[in-house]
């Protein structure tokens, strides 16, 4: 039995979403937002390497060594799923693990908008799942692809490093690819995606502007490209792909942007008012000629003005959805004048419901 499933077994029993280990600090837990410790006594680094190695490969074990940086997921008997990130910190290994659910929650489990159904059930277009990390952008997303999964048959494809969510094939045919063990790079798959004839494809990440490219190359062949962000807004997401190229080629990837953008989910995880658990808040984009043509343009800060007049589309800023939040009392005001965009005038919004 590896050393690290007792901390394994703590953190499940604890209901924690992540691991946190370094020397001469306890095992950490992630729990409800907030870190605290597993137990009081520090790391060491031969308990270090005892915790880390016992799960691993030699292969993965040579990789952090050299590279020193490792990326796998980890499955524990039949209890759960891990995300692993091995890096050094400080000269000595460390390590996040982040638990994976074994049951993809649906759309209505994570309760998602509507129209989160509706981008599901595109057929073409690039939708982008923003937030920073830890915001759940990996559940929401799974859970579209399950409502697809079990509802259109269709091939999907998904290229991750690592694989996290496991489809099992339902109406539709899924495939795994994992970069690392099935493709040498998110790159290199994803040249190859459109020769492997897929409907939808999940990208773990748009990393690079190589990869932000071939997803809007994907996107106009007709394929339904889902992938994530790390950015805090649907404007700055628009800006951070086009700010990825060179200034001759922005007019470019402008453009096709503009047409293959089908819409953009900006999600945060808030503490819940009760203090007992995390609640979703999601600024959404959809695709529209208007919003195309504030793209081409350049017009990215007039694009939430458009926002608020695109409710009857199932747009909303976060600012709009924090105050609906506010209203049904799901969460505090000062947590929502924490995650607002538009803080100074929000604070009248939060001073109400003080």
């Amino acid at each position: 039995m590896p050393v690290i499933d007792a901390l394994f077994d703590e953190l499940l029993s604890r209901g924690a979403s992540d691991l946190h280990l370094g020397v001469g600090y306890p095992p950490m837990l992630r729990l409800r937002g907030e870190l605290v410790p597993a137990r009081e006594k520090a790391v060491d680094e031969d308990e270090m390497d005892r915790l880390l190695f016992g799960i691993t490969t030699p292969g993965q074990e040579k990789k952090i060594r050299d590279d020193l940086d490792l990326d796998f997921a980890h499955q524990y008997e039949k209890k759960a799923r891990f995300r692993a990130n091995y890096f050094i910190k400080r000269g000595t290994f460390a390590a996040v693990f982040r638990i994976i659910p074994q049951k993809i929650k649906t759309l209505d489990d994570l309760a998602c908008p509507p129209v989160l159904r509706k981008l599901a059930e595109r057929k073409s277009g690039l939708v982008l799942v923003t937030g920073p990390t830890g915001s759940g952008k990996s559940t929401t997303l799974a859970a579209m692809i399950d409502h697809i999964n079990r509802t259109r048959a269709c091939h999907i494809l998904t290229i991750e490093d690592p694989v996290e969510f496991v489809h099992e094939s339902q109406m539709a045919q899924v495939t795994h690819r994992e970069v690392g063990i099935h493709a040498s790079s998110f790159t290199t798959a994803m040249r190859s995606a459109g020769r492997e004839n897929p409907d939808v494809v999940l990208v773990g990440e748009l990393r690079t502007n190589e990869t932000m490219k071939l997803a809007l190359q994907l996107a106009s062949f007709g394929i339904l490209i889902f992938a994530t962000v790390h950015t805090n807004s649907a404007p700055a997401t628009i800006e951070r792909i086009t700010n990825s190229f060179v200034a001759d080629e922005q007019p470019q990837i402008r453009g096709m942007l503009a047409e293959a953008l089908a819409g953009i989910v900006g999600q945060q995880l808030l503490k819940s008012a009760d203090g007992k658990g995390r609640v979703a808040a999601h600024e959404i984009l959809i695709g529209s000629p208007a919003i195309a043509s504030m793209i081409r343009e350049g017009k990215t800060t007039q694009i939430p003005s458009l926002m608020q007049g695109g409710q009857s589309q199932g747009m909303q800023t976060i600012d709009m959805c924090l105050e609906r939040m506010l209203a049904q009392k799901s969460i505090t005001a000062d947590t929502a004048l924490e995650k607002a965009q538009d803080k100074d005038s929000f604070a009248k919004v939060a001073d109400r419901y003080r």
